[in-house]
């Protein structure tokens, strides 16, 4: 069976087979397989895949094979809203919907924060058939009156949990207000906590779900492994390692703004070309600072876990965690931007002696015990313990009896002196004073 057929057999026209053609798709992913039928019957979806697994594809394909066959858009009012937690993803997202539809009569924008509004109200002004939109600025523009949604056929919540974790939650119940109440829901994630499917539940409609691999694990084809390292030395450390690897092109995770910012100073006064990209960036420099990775005209592309939300970059060979996440979870986000598409990739962690919890919860996690290597002078001072996959586990208190309510009528004692008497009485009145016998004087 060709690549062309194996995608005309999930019920594909011929534009959209045309445009993979293009892209030189072999065959669906596992998450293409379940998601597209699904999505083609018209069933509400909960979709569950590793970061590069293709899960953009897997809601975007059948959405425009949908499409097709209705009515444009009219002005300001769009038939399909996809929502994306960050800038970067919405607009990596947009480009997806543009490759897949090129040979299609077919309309989409893109809009998030940062950047002026007054061009998107433009755009939306003749109605678009899919919008992407960051929750924020799409809020922004339905109170403007710029986007209606009476024609709105199908939502879909992009990296749901992350939205979850970046406090959305609040922005997406109000968005849902104003939804028509028929419509498909799709849920795509890369992960699902427990939280994201009680809000699952609460939105969709006898969803199918749809996980192509167990929770919480990463992927065959990442090489995994840790540094142990002193904290002062891994700016230098990280240098050494890319000099003596010849690595070309790898994306750091550091853990804030100024950790990022600070590191990008370090790299380059060794002759390292970097770039970092986070919140207080503006969306030019960050779009130009990935452009320049993407064509490797920089070396070193510094995020923070919010900014590298929509970071795709084909074949990234490393992945760099600076400092080890505070959740365990978005170790396999970060991760999973190398290793796509069955290419190999590794993982890199430098991890100090404080660091040690971060690196057991990502352990437990993933159910593997990352392999260690220590890198010839900059041996810690301080070392990272060894870590093991069982703990013991913690004993539960033990309940403190309940405090048995004293019934009408039954005194209750006290101790005083060693001795007892009573403190209530049947009666309800003050127990009578306690008499003291007076002793006897002698007599002069």
């Amino acid at each position: 069976m060709t690549s062309d057929s194996k995608f005309k057999s999930l019920g594909l026209s011929e534009g959209i087979l045309k445009a993979l053609q293009d892209k030189a798709y072999q065959s669906p992913t596992p998450i293409q397989a379940k998601a597209i039928p699904t999505v083609l019957e018209g069933k509400d979806l909960m979709a569950a895949a590793q970061t590069g697994t293709g899960k953009t594809a897997g809601f975007v394909l059948p959405i425009l094979e949908k499409l097709i066959a209705g009515k444009r858009a009219t002005a300001n009012k769009t038939r399909v809203l996809i929502l994306a937690p960050t800038r970067e993803l919405a607009a990596q997202i947009g480009e997806s919907i543009n490759s897949y539809a090129k040979y299609l009569p077919l309309s989409s924008a893109v809009v998030y924060g940062g950047v002026k509004i007054n061009p998107q109200m433009m755009k939306l002004r003749r109605g678009v058939d899919i919008l992407v939109a960051t929750p924020g600025r799409l809020l922004d523009l339905y109170h403007q009156n710029a986007v209606k949604f009476e024609s709105l056929e199908i939502l879909v919540l992009d990296e749901a949990d992350r939205m979850l974790d970046l406090g959305f939650i609040d922005d997406i119940r109000k968005i849902l207000t104003v939804l028509p109440k028929r419509r498909q829901n799709l849920l795509f994630s890369a992960t699902f906590s427990d939280d994201i499917r009680k809000l699952a539940k609460a939105i969709l409609h006898k969803p199918v779900e749809v996980s192509v691999s167990p929770r919480n694990t990463t992927a065959n084809t990442v090489s995994q492994w840790i540094c142990p390292v002193d904290k002062k030395k891994k700016p230098a450390l990280l240098v050494s390692l890319i000099k003596d690897n010849h690595w070309q092109q790898l994306l750091v995770f550091c853990k804030t703004k100024n950790g990022a910012d600070k590191l990008t100073r370090f790299l380059e006064s060794a002759g390292v070309k970097a770039v970092a990209i986070h919140g207080n960036k503006s969306q030019g420099a960050r779009s130009r600072a990935l452009a320049d990775f993407k064509d490797q005209s920089i070396v070193v592309l510094i995020a923070t876990d919010i900014a590298a939300r929509g970071i795709d970059i084909d074949q990234l060979p490393v992945v760099v965690n600076f400092d080890l996440p505070t959740v365990a979870e978005n170790y396999i986000h970060r991760i999973g931007r190398t290793g796509r598409a069955g290419m190999n990739g590794q993982a890199v962690s430098l991890v100090s002696a404080d660091e040690f919890d971060q690196l057991t919860d990502i352990e437990h996690l993933i159910k593997s015990l990352l392999k260690r290597k220590l890198i010839d002078g900059f041996e810690p001072s301080h070392d990272v313990p060894e870590s093991r996959l069982w703990r013991k586990p913690k004993k539960p208190k033990k309940p403190k009896k309940p405090k048995v309510p004293h019934k009408e009528g039954i005194a209750k004692k006290k101790k005083t002196s060693g001795k007892t008497r009573s403190l209530s009485n049947t009666d309800g009145m003050k127990p009578p004073r306690r008499k003291f016998k007076q002793k006897k004087r002698s007599p002069r």
